[in-house]
């Protein structure tokens, strides 16, 4: 029982970033709290967090062992919610991860229905545009955009988008509207970093494929980010229909070159196996494939 405590008391240290945070958010006390951490370090015989004046930091073993842990205690929540399940009814945490600006836009009004529907379940949402390994890292599902979803997941389609070209009518005054896909290495452009190619972007065109490489002075990690970047009229960006599709909309953003497409990208909801797939989880592919089915979602999939 001590072993157990020791590891919810590591990673809640973790967590918070703090004993005190860590020993408010258990109910007990930081003493006890750094008892515990203390304990589970010699038990193991490694340091697992470096402890300065100003902050917390964890070593090699610890970036390790956490990981462990968390996958652990994702383990035993589903056991408990497992055998709370009666009749299939969904129970338990249920761990989601998805691309940031998606999410934020697409799925987060999803949620609240979803939990009003099932009320023993809980949602624990991390938003990220880094692929993350669903199986090491404890998630019970995960939502992609791609062209094709993991071969090792199953999958299922939501629905689909595609990238569009576009910059603010501001910088197309300033420095002309591209008429091929060739003129974009004579423009600032805005990257994105989870491109397969950061600064070569390919196009299926009239006469065929083109790939024109880019010199991009801003790249970035978050779609969001871009967008901003163009309506400041910081250049021109390759992102989601559903991104851009209300600055499109409302003139911020202009698209051109619509007939040079990327080809449309699928949204998944993937997860790890069909064997012994948990009610909680079934309920929520489920309720995703129903919502994404709803005539109210809008995707600029069409020029």
């Amino acid at each position: 029982m001590n072993k157990l405590r020791e590891i919810e008391c590591f990673i809640a240290v973790v967590e918070s970033g703090s004993f005190v945070k860590a020993a408010e958010s258990m109910g007990i006390s930081k003493t006890a709290v750094s008892r515990y951490v203390a304990d589970l370090e010699a038990r193991l015989g490694t340091r697992l967090i470096q402890r300065t004046t100003r902050r917390l930091s964890l070593t090699e073993p610890g970036q390790r062992y956490v990981e462990r842990c968390r996958q652990i205690l994702a383990e035993l929540d589903e056991a408990d919610a497992m055998a709370g399940e009666q009749d299939g009814e969904p129970a338990g945490p249920l761990r989601i991860n998805a691309p940031h600006t998606f999410g934020v836009l697409h799925l987060a009004p999803l949620w609240p229905a979803f939990l009003a529907q099932f009320p023993q379940v809980s949602l624990d949402i991390t938003l990220s545009d880094r692929l993350v390994d669903i199986v090491d890292e404890g998630y019970d599902l995960a939502i992609r955009i791609s062209r094709l979803p993991d071969s090792s997941l199953i999958h299922r389609r939501l629905a689909g988008t595609r990238l569009v070209l576009c910059a603010s009518p501001g910088y197309l005054a300033q420095h002309g509207t591209p008429k091929h896909p060739s003129e974009l290495a004579h423009h600032e452009t805005v990257g994105y970093s989870y491109f397969l190619h950061r600064r070569e972007w390919h196009f299926d065109g009239p006469d065929g494929p083109v790939s024109v490489q880019t010199h991009a002075r801003l790249i970035a990690d978050n779609g969001d980010t871009c967008m901003a970047a163009a309506l400041a009229g910081g250049g021109i960006i390759l992102q989601p229909a559903f991104l851009v599709q209300d600055a499109l909309r409302d003139g911020r953003l202009v698209e051109f070159l619509p007939e040079y497409t990327q080809g449309e990208r699928g949204i998944y909801v993937v997860y790890p196996s069909r064997k012994y797939l948990s009610a909680k989880v079934r309920a929520m592919i489920d309720f995703l494939v129903e919502a994404f089915a709803m005539p109210g979602w809008r995707l600029l999939n069409r020029p």
